[in-house]
């Protein structure tokens, strides 16, 4: 029971109506449960504490968990993805380090085994770890097969076998080949056969390595791919948990994020003031600061500011703003859309000016456009990251996109030998933007029920 004399720490975080927040601590992101949604209000420092600042071992702790959480988003968002055999560049430095510590293995491997007698203290350790991946690659099911390794590959008794010289390094790698053929998938049976013709124990050896590292990774990748729908099912609930643990440790985590929908809200109200329902004053808009949004009696509603924020990020200049911590995790799939968004916009521009060139003869002759389309596109691929001007894309064919991608209306018939690639780009960044919205969707109406001076009421999600 708390203490009725004990002064509760100050908030600086309050709702539209000057209610305040319920203050929290960081250990109440720790007792919350798996399903419940987030405070739209994120957890502040008291005014009078100095900031945070997080021990060594807090920052690992940190890093570990951010690293989950966007493993988790990846696998759910990205359907291609899995773990692939990392490929160093041959002239590079994790490369040549790579080649020298295995060189220095096996040469070591190779000395023990030709003298005499035989030294097995590395095969010995190799045996060990051979049958420690093999056993991390049965299923719960597989009990028998299970005790039977244990019992081929005993390592105490090959330890004796080993110190009275009776070791057979022959037998005890047919077992493993002959049972790797049981577990491995369909994809990896040709290159296990292959090593069934190795007569050389340490190459051999360094085979079977080389070919139980590929089957392990298939086995996660295969689990990956298994609990797919039950992380697309818990997804939402995984990372507003994640992230309110995280804006506990790190109250300025959506510093960024405010960032960005103040400027969204800005610029809303301001499209709103230029309309002809709401006429300029003396000649100009009433300017907009970044942190405060005009009083108008036209306020714009949460879901208008958002999809615009969402916009923005398809025109954002890299380098001059900081992304918003939310999106961080999407930024590259964000940077792939813009790319295939800017250029569509030339493409398109390209052939609305063949068209009007070339007559509709020519234009509309079989094969004509896609070929213009391929041929656009190619020269495009050599060039940096082109994008064309801002205000153009406002009020010309980026407008036509943007309603592409948020799924609205058919698309100006200018536009249509890019249909086709304009909804896939409009499918894959409303799927994006729609689990992004799911998540921190909370945190979201929270920064703009501050933000904008007149909320719509009710509104609690979007």
């Amino acid at each position: 029971m708390p203490n009725p004399g004990e002064k509760a720490p100050p908030s600086d975080c309050s709702d539209p109506e000057g209610m305040p927040c319920r203050p929290r601590r960081a250990r109440q992101a720790q007792e919350s449960h798996d399903g419940d949604v987030p405070s739209l209000c994120p957890p502040r420092l008291p005014t009078s504490s100095p900031p945070q600042v997080l021990s060594m071992a807090e920052l690992l702790e940190t890093a570990q968990e951010v690293s989950r959480m966007t493993i988790a988003h990846e696998i759910v968002v990205n359907r291609d993805f899995k773990l692939q055999e990392v490929n160093f560049s041959p002239n590079s430095l994790e490369s040549r380090v790579k080649e020298t510590l295995h060189k220095a293995f096996w040469d070591s491997l190779k000395e023990q085994l030709s003298a005499s007698p035989p030294d097995y203290t590395h095969v010995i350790q190799l045996l060990r770890e051979i049958k420690e991946t093999i056993l991390s690659l049965l299923l719960p099911r597989h009990s028998r097969l299970r005790n039977q390794i244990e019992e081929a590959l005993d390592m105490e008794l090959i330890r004796q076998e080993a110190e009275h010289g009776a070791l057979d390094i022959p037998n005890l790698t047919t077992y493993i080949l002959g049972t790797m053929a049981m577990l491995c998938a369909p994809v990896r049976d040709e290159e296990v056969q292959r090593l069934q013709g190795v007569r050389n124990p340490v190459q051999l050896l360094r085979e079977i390595v080389r070919v139980l590292d590929l089957m392990k990774m298939d086995m996660v990748n295969f689990t990956i791919q298994s609990l797919r729908p039950h992380l697309q099912d818990h997804s939402v609930q995984y990372e507003q948990k994640k992230f309110q643990e995280l804006l506990a440790k790190l109250p300025n985590s959506l510093d960024h994020t405010t960032e960005w929908l103040h400027k969204a809200a800005a610029e809303v109200s301001a499209s709103s003031l230029s309309s002809p329902s709401h006429p300029e004053v003396h000649g100009s808009p009433v300017p907009l600061s970044l942190g405060a949004v005009s009083r108008s009696s036209a306020t714009p509603s949460p879901m208008s500011v958002l999809n615009q924020g969402y916009m923005n990020l398809l025109h954002w200049e890299p380098g001059t703003e900081k992304y918003p911590e939310t999106l961080l995790m999407d930024q590259a799939r964000l940077q792939e859309v813009q790319l295939q968004v800017n250029q569509l916009t030339i493409i398109a521009a390209v052939l609305l000016v063949s068209s009007s060139v070339c007559g509709s003869a020519l234009f509309s002759s079989p094969g004509f456009v896609d070929r213009l389309k391929r041929v656009t596109k190619a020269l495009l691929e050599g060039l940096p990251h082109t994008r064309p001007d801002k205000e153009h894309c406002r009020g010309g064919q980026c407008s036509a996109e943007r309603n592409c991608a948020q799924n609205s209306r058919s698309l100006p018939k200018g536009l249509a030998p890019i249909e086709e690639e304009l909804l896939e780009v409009g499918h894959r960044f409303g799927s994006m933007i729609h689990h992004n919205r799911q998540v921190y969707g909370p945190y979201y109406l929270g920064i703009l029920k501050k933000v904008l001076p007149e909320p719509e009421a009710g509104i609690d999600s979007f």
